[in-house]
């Protein structure tokens, strides 16, 4: 039985399924062009994925008021070249606009500096993105970025290994509240495999998203799969719903055992 409003939610104006996608660990172009099909329409993406071209080029733009597009640079320091990353990435895609745009993980990849702030702002200003923010692991500094502003996505690290955002960062938010995508659900894959201290059955791929999606904080969850056989089983469970109270309890147990 499907949830609806668990499988979507109302985002930067369109309707979006809640798990979002990424190439990151090998799907391939007929992969994501199923999980468009299936209805994913929230893709992680930057022009250097030339292989994702293509569709990013014939399906995405085409039907644009569907699709979520985010994207930033792989290093972002100076304001002029995360411009020319939003032009390029805007010529690429042959939009008008991008979703997202976010620079990814601040403090090391990224600085957000009072200049690369304002050049964000800019950019949205100018109608070339719609949302701006940042991937970040530092969870306080998240949460005073979200209430200083001009922020409104952040995509954050939220499993049950780590559920610390649920300290942090979630009680803090502003309203109205900014954008948050959750990535690394598996724990990198360690949920999936848990230590000998462990005596129960290991989490599926499907319950690490189910976990992150039963937080009423988390808008999407970022999927990596490897072959179209994982996508399907993922979205396969979502179709689930929201982890009931024992699953929750189990999720929980099984995050403290990997997390040590």
């Amino acid at each position: 039985m499907e949830h609806p409003d668990f499988l979507h939610r109302d985002l930067l104006g369109k309707r979006v399924h809640r798990m979002g996608i990424t190439t990151s660990y090998g799907l391939d172009v007929k992969g994501v062009e199923e999980a468009f099909e299936r209805g994913v329409n929230y893709l992680m993406w930057t022009p250097a994925r030339r292989r994702l071209r293509r569709l990013v080029r014939e399906v995405v733009a085409r039907d644009r008021d569907r699709y979520v597009l985010a994207t930033g640079p792989v290093l972002g320091y100076f304001p002029g070249s995360l411009r020319r990353t939003v032009e390029v990435a805007l010529r690429e895609s042959r939009s008008e606009y991008l979703d997202i745009l976010q620079m990814f993980w601040a403090g090391v990849m990224s600085s957000l500096s009072a200049s690369m702030m304002s050049e964000m702002v800019r950019l949205r200003d100018e109608g070339k993105v719609r949302a701006i923010g940042v991937a970040i692991h530092d969870r306080k500094r998240a949460a005073r970025l979200a209430a200083a502003g001009p922020l409104d996505f952040f995509m954050l690290r939220y499993n049950a290994a780590h559920p610390g955002a649920e300290v942090d960062i979630f009680p803090h938010l502003p309203e109205p509240r900014p954008l948050i995508t959750a990535y690394t659900a598996t724990s990198w894959g360690k949920l999936l495999k848990p230590p000998s201290s462990w005596a129960g059955p290991a989490a599926t791929a499907g319950d690490c998203y189910r976990f992150c999606l039963t937080s009423p904080y988390v808008d999407v969850v970022l999927s990596a799969p490897k072959t179209v056989a994982q996508l399907r089983e993922n979205l396969a469970a979502l179709e689930r719903g929201p982890l009931s109270d024992e699953e929750q309890s189990r999720m929980r147990a099984l995050g403290r055992a990997v997390h040590g």
